[in-house]
Formats: structure tokens, C-alpha cells, sequence
């Protein structure tokens, strides 16, 4: 089956986007796999299907594959690729949308014609919500070692899907690759974690460099970049409003904070439309 598609971008965090709600087509999680490839498919760090919304507050479901055929709960470069790809799309009227996804609901604003303002709901803080399991006797924040030697204090946070944030120096010549797989294997997160490495730039500006789970690091993540700002908030180090540079660019994160609705605001830009064959074979 050929449905058409856009590719699409935020901070250089890229994305394949398909409306499935003016065609029909099914995505198998290899289907995902084989279009993720950079060499023989289309290449992406995650899919994003626009779907009919299944409750009646949202104006639109939208579902979020990473390059490895899993899902996730949240996204929010995608969030704003997908109301950017619906205002240029014009598969709605409306300057504000509500997004559902599998873990909740979040609103989108039109800021401007490449720039869409995200309402992240409510961090989740507690390690239940993240879901995570401490070291017995361990407070936040927390600690991790590793094998180099290096130490780092570490938050949690969920913002629809779960982070670990470790606080560093510099992110620059950091194998994130590989301490975030370090990390993973030292600690128990029930649904597995994507791992952001934060470096502090002033109490307004900080550096990020996320690992995510199913894609890898990737060159910015939305409720990454908002975790980060979630746990540096926690431990007092960060201001309401902060810039977030990863190596694709830069967002803005604002957090009043705790019981407060959190938002994300940065670019979405369409790159190129296409065509292209799915399937549904497992």
C-alpha cells in the first residue's frame, strides 16, 4: 500500500509523519524498522501516525513509533511536527489543537509559521510515576557511577514517558552511547528510560545530550530537553524559563513548578513530502 507522507524535523530530532486519518494503512513494527533505515528506507528517529482521536476532548490521536518498531507515550518535538504538519495540511481550522496520545493529552499553540508552543502537562516526580525503583536507602538526588571512574548526580521524571537526567560538566566528548547503556544496566526502570546528560550553562541556559530509548541519541528531544529542566528545577539550580541547546538547536522550557502545567515551545519545519509503500507484515 502507498500512502504519502512528510518528512519533518524539530531541533534536528527528525520524523516520518503519515495522516491516517484521509488514508488507510497499517504499520507492522518491522514495516517501521525497514523505513528507519538511513541506507535503505527513508530514515528517521521516530514515525508518527495521525489517527482519529478516540475520546471526545482531542481533536486528533496521534501515535509515536521509534526507529525500532516500539512505541512511546510522548514526544514533544513530534507533538509539534504533527500540529505544524495539521495546520499545513489543513486538516483543521483551529490555531490551538489537543493532542491525545497513548499516555494522555496535551495542547499545541501556533506561535508563529515554523514555531509551535507545546503544553506538556504536569512533570511527574515521584519514582513511581516513572516508573523507578532506587538503590534501597537512596534520596534524591541520586547517584551513579561508572567504570571510568566518573560520578553524577541524577533526577527522574516523567513527562509522559520516562527520564533519568544526570547531571554533568560538559557534554562535549561525552560517549553518550555508551554511559547511558552503562546506566541502564546499573538501574531499574520498569519500562525501560531514556537518559539525558545536562550541563549547566547559568541558571537560564543549559547544555543536553539525550539518549532515547528505541532510536539512540538523537539531535534534540522535546520532553527530554523538558525533564531536563523538570529535575534541574527540583534540585533549585535552574530558573522558571530556560534555554535548552542540543546539538540540533535550541527550545524553551517553562515550568513554574510542582502542580504547575509545563511548557515547551521551539521550531517544527517540514523538510520534504513523499510517497511511500507499507505494509503490515510482522
Amino acid at each position: 500500500m502507498v500512502v504519502n507522507f512528510s518528512k519533518m524535523h524539530g531541533s534536528g530530532n527528525d520524523f516520518v509523519v503519515i495522516d491516517l486519518v484521509t488514508q488507510a494503512g497499517t504499520l507492522s513494527p518491522t514495516c517501521v524498522r525497514d523505513l528507519a533505515d538511513r541506507h535503505t528506507g527513508v530514515g528517521f528517529d521516530q514515525l508518527l501516525t495521525i489517527e482519529p482521536p478516540t475520546i471526545r476532548t482531542a481533536d486528533f490521536f496521534y501515535r509515536i513509533y521509534n526507529a525500532d518498531g516500539s512505541e512511546s507515550g510522548q514526544c514533544g518535538n513530534g507533538a509539534r511536527c504533527v500540529a505544524k504538519f495539521i495546520f499545513d495540511k489543513q486538516l483543521s481550522p483551529k490555531s490551538e489543537l489537543v493532542l491525545q496520545t497513548r499516555t494522555g493529552e496535551l495542547t499545541t499553540q501556533r506561535t508563529g509559521s515554523q514555531t509551535i508552543k507545546v503544553n506538556m502537562g504536569k512533570p511527574q516526580l515521584d519514582p513511581d510515576a516513572i516508573p523507578f525503583l532506587p538503590q534501597p536507602g537512596q534520596q534524591t538526588p541520586y547517584t551513579a557511577s561508572f567504570q571510568n571512574g566518573s560520578q553524577y548526580a541524577f533526577g527522574v521524571a516523567n513527562l509522559g514517558n520516562p527520564h533519568a537526567v544526570l547531571l554533568v560538566e560538559s557534554t562535549h566528548d561525552l560517549d553518550v552511547a555508551g554511559l547511558a547503556a552503562e546506566f541502564r544496566a546499573q538501574t531499574h526502570f520498569e519500562s525501560g528510560v531514556n537518559v539525558g546528560f545536562m550541563a549547566l550553562n547559568s541558571d537560564t541556559s543549559i547544555t543536553l545530550r539525550v539518549s532515547e530509548r528505541g532510536a539512540g541519541e538523537t539531535l534534540a528531544c522535546g520532553s527530554g530537553a523538558c525533564a531536563a529542566v523538570t529535575v534541574g528545577r527540583a534540585m533549585n539550580l535552574l530558573s522558571e524559563t530556560v534555554s535548552v541547546e542540543m546539538p540540533g538547536g535550541a527550545v524553551t522550557v517553562t515550568w513554574p513548578g510542582p502542580g504547575q502545567d509545563l511548557w515547551l515551545t521551539g521550531p517544527a519545519v517540514r523538510v520534504f513530502d513523499g510517497k511511500i509503500k507499507i505494509n503490515d507484515r510482522s
